[in-house]
């Protein structure tokens, strides 16, 4: 039996520190793709759109996947999915170091690596988190946040040191052999799908959440849900949001390269972002309890998308730390607030099907800053094509958020509710 809420220690924490662990890696790995990016298109001899096409196809295998991850999870559970992810995702590993053509790079790194990624992603763990957590869920959503910042401040330059001193198929096997040592474990032994059923309810003399979960939202199906202007608002903003977090993670070191800064200043200032997201999400994570979750959403793509127009002015390193840090504040968040909205709105029965199907979106946007990040720059020279138009869409996607509901899930109309 998993320990009571009233013990010392809530056991669900184990379980939101295990995910973010895994997490760090996982999207470190699909956000991190700068250091890797020229040295794999140069040993193999493929164009900056040729190897953009491959990454941008595997960032929508990595969407594709999602809406199936969260069905298994539901059907098998969060090990059987985790484990499964594992294997795909070091036997793609295994592939990808000895591909040599396009066709064999797009089958390991572009397609199954990301299918074993989508398996051991958020969308796997945010459920097993939903059903633990009911108080503290936006607390807990957005530690596991932390490790997508984690993953951007450690990978990149982990990654970059790497590649100094080995290659980008060593730098991968090795990759893989830490991900399977730390995933296995936690699978196996961390992550429990049964909880308590009053989660980490309010202790005696505490008051509700902020933002409590609302029941009326578990009448609803899936396609119901989804067919809702709550879910492609939601959609619209993950869209946005994975617009802007895979441009900078393929395409923001070449960038910065491009315009001036050596491969060390251009690392650590992507890494910096991250860096400054971990304390930021620690901040954030409190407030998201506290606040309405619309509100600090709009705020997050609002000042995200002021910071990507800043990362392309930026002249000195000076100023690239400086936009770094700000950025940094509000990097964070955009991913586990709208998880928790859509937990809040339609329950924790639906939570893994309807995220899954919401991160198709993010995964998208991220398909199309991954091809438009190498073609926009080799037909016209500049990176404001692909950059600017991120900025732009985070700045709509902050006034979207604004028309999201409040604490009260949509009102459903008589003839679905008939249904």
């Amino acid at each position: 039996m998993p320990p009571q809420n009233t013990a010392r220690w809530y056991f669900g924490w184990n379980i939101v520190a295990a995910a973010t662990v895994l997490t760090t890696l996982t999207v470190g790995l699909r956000l991190g793709l700068g250091p890797l990016f020229l040295p794999m298109a140069e040993d193999l001899g493929f164009s900056r759109s040729l190897l953009s096409s491959i990454v941008a196809a595997g960032m929508l295998c990595y969407g594709v996947a999602m809406p199936l991850a969260g069905w298994l999870v539901a059907r098998r559970g969060t090990r059987f999915v985790l484990l499964s992810g594992t294997a795909m995702l070091v036997l793609a590993t295994l592939w990808a170091a000895n591909a040599r053509t396009p066709l064999q790079l797009l089958l390991s790194f572009g397609i199954l690596m990301s299918v074993g990624a989508a398996f051991t992603s958020p969308v796997a763990l945010t459920p097993v988190i939903t059903r633990w957590f009911h108080r503290r869920r936006g607390m807990a959503l957005f530690f596991l946040s932390t490790g997508s910042m984690a993953g951007i401040a450690i990978m990149t330059p982990a990654l970059g040191l790497a590649l100094q001193h080995a290659s980008w198929q060593a730098t991968l096997l090795g990759f893989a052999a830490l991900f399977a040592a730390i995933t296995v474990p936690a699978a196996l032994f961390v992550i429990k799908d049964q909880a308590p059923p009053d989660g980490d309810a309010p202790l005696p003399g505490q008051g509700p959440a902020a933002n409590p979960v609302a029941p009326a939202g578990q009448h609803y199906t899936a396609l119901q849900a989804m067919r809702t202007g709550t879910f492609l608002k939601i959609t619209l903003g993950l869209f946005a949001c994975g617009f802007s977090m895979n441009l900078l993670g393929t395409h923001g070191m070449p960038m910065l390269m491009d315009h001036g800064f050596d491969a060390t200043t251009s690392a650590f200032g992507i890494g910096l972002i991250g860096l400054v997201a971990i304390p930021s999400t620690m901040v954030l994570g409190h407030l998201a309890d506290r606040l309405p979750r619309r509100k600090l959403l709009a705020g997050i793509f609002c000042m995200r998308g002021l910071g990507f127009f800043a990362l392309l002015l930026a002249g000195n390193a000076l100023e690239l730390y400086g936009t770094s840090v700000i950025g940094g504040i509000a990097w964070a968040g955009a991913i586990a607030l709208s998880s928790a909205i859509l937990a809040d709105m339609f329950g924790v029965r639906l939570v893994g099907v309807l995220y899954g199907w919401a991160y198709l979106g993010h995964q998208l946007g991220a398909t199309l800053s991954s091809w438009l990040g190498g073609w926009g720059y080799e037909h016209f020279g500049t990176h404001w094509i692909a950059f600017g138009l991120s900025g732009a869409l985070l700045m709509l996607a902050a006034g979207v958020a604004l028309l999201l509901p409040g604490r009260h899930p949509p009102a459903q109309p008589a003839a679905r509710a008939a249904a």
